[in-house]
């Protein structure tokens, strides 16, 4: 058989890659979340106040972002599917015990260590390595798609999981997190496969010529602390790690965190909410899928200078549709805040592989964890200030503002590309 009747007579095992790695990051997405759903509920059974329940999921955030760097590593050394079922089984059991928990140290071991490097292993790093593995061609398409698995997981979990707390139990809640991560590791021993030779095909639009991604040789942990060092060099890793922390503030650590109770503070019901956070899935997925679609055919820094900037202005409306009497307002800013979520990652990856070559892997990784760090810094500020001032009106007014600022980073590295080009003009003549 031919090489083009080969890929005309079956689908190309790429995208069953795509598939079960999608479904991964969905339902890691979904545990992820899950902690929104369970606040108030824990602070009602164990009279915990904000600052209690939001520091194991600080721990969590901090945790999902700083295994990055390292889970790429691991991944070239160890293999893909070996860390993902390790990683799921992490989900599995941290979810299930919790069901058992009664003091904060045992919501924090579990939610905070347990389910923090279990899904730090299966973070947009995931992603970032199977695209790059497995797809040669429409890599900014594939990404959005797989970063659009946050939104989708959403979507899916978050209705379901506020009307079986309120329901049922948050114990029940738990427990399906628990089951759904196990019914994950099956598939992933069944499907998944570590690069295209293993099944004898190229990488999706690859051709004969094509050179393959090379596997990994040395310590995965020097590999990614080398990663570090020459990330920490540059400027354009401190623009886009700067502009990635600000995005993790304003995204999983605030948005994530806050927006259920905020809206349960101002007389929404818990289901209501949790509805109109997965309906800001819909636009998610939308709004990531066609960012990929788009850093494939536009300049990405560009494009990253207009999300964090309509970010930053939906945030400072936030604060006026909470208190408004009208549905209109919080779903105005559900359909831009939702198109805009996560849409900076596909450029951001982009503009990783641009500037760092073979090494954007791991330095994503990096960049990644500041991210992460910024969400776990919102998860436990916002706690905190919450607890201090009792309102959540100048916290989502001053992530805005931090949006704002962030979307300027990307004139700066416009320049320093440049500069970067110049340089290599320079060296050939």
């Amino acid at each position: 058989m031919g090489k083009k009747e080969f890929y005309f007579s079956r689908l190309h095992y790429g995208w069953i890659i795509l598939s079960i790695v999608f479904l991964t990051l969905l339902v890691a997405a979904g545990v992820r979340s899950t902690p929104s759903v369970l606040m108030v509920p824990l602070e009602d059974a164990f009279g915990w106040d904000r600052m209690s329940t939001t520091f194991p999921l600080a721990i969590n955030l901090a945790l999902y972002g700083l295994c990055g760097p390292f889970a790429a590593a691991i991944m070239e050394k160890y293999g893909v599917k070996r860390v993902m079922v390790y990683a799921l089984t992490l989900l599995v059991i941290g979810t299930g015990l919790s069901g058992w928990m009664k003091t904060v140290w045992q919501f924090t071991l579990l939610w905070g260590l347990f389910v923090g490097v279990g899904t730090g292993f299966m973070s947009t790093v995931l992603g970032a390595v199977i695209t790059n593995r497995w797809f040669k061609e429409q890599k900014g398409l594939v990404m959005g798609i797989l970063t659009a698995s946050g939104a989708t997981g959403q979507l899916v979990f978050l209705p379901l999981f506020a009307k079986l707390t309120t329901e049922v139990s948050w114990k029940m809640t738990v427990w399906v997190t628990s089951l759904a991560s196990l019914i994950v590791i099956l598939l992933v021993l069944i499907f998944m496969r570590e690069r295209p030779s293993d099944t004898g095909v190229l990488p999706y639009d690859a051709t004969e010529t094509c050179e393959p991604v090379p596997s990994f040789v040395g310590n995965p942990f020097r590999s990614a602390l080398k990663g570090l060092r020459m990330g920490i060099h540059s400027t354009q890793f401190w623009l886009l790690a700067g502009s990635f922390f600000i995005c993790g503030l304003s995204t999983n650590g605030l948005i994530g965190t806050h927006l259920i109770p905020a809206c349960m503070e101002h007389g929404i019901p818990e289901v209501t909410a949790a509805s109109m956070l997965a309906f800001m899935g819909i636009f998610d997925i939308l709004g990531t899928t066609l960012s990929g679609w788009l850093s494939d055919r536009w300049d990405s820094r560009w494009l990253l200078f207009w999300y964090y900037g309509l970010r930053g202005l939906s945030l400072i409306f936030l604060p006026t549709a909470l208190d408004s009497t009208s549905a209109w307002g919080l779903t105005v800013f559900a359909i831009f805040y939702g198109l805009d979520w996560v849409a900076t990652v596909p450029p951001t990856v982009r503009l990783c592989n641009d500037f760092f070559g073979k090494q954007s892997g791991i330095i994503f990784g990096w960049i990644f964890a500041f991210h992460q760090l910024g969400a776990a810094t919102a998860a436990f500020g916002g706690g905190t200030l919450h607890v201090l001032i009792g309102s959540y009106t100048f916290i989502f007014i001053f992530s805005g503002i931090l949006c704002l600022a962030a979307s300027g980073f990307f004139i700066q590295i416009r320049r320093n590309k440049i500069q970067i080009v110049k340089r290599k003009k320079e060296a050939t003549l």
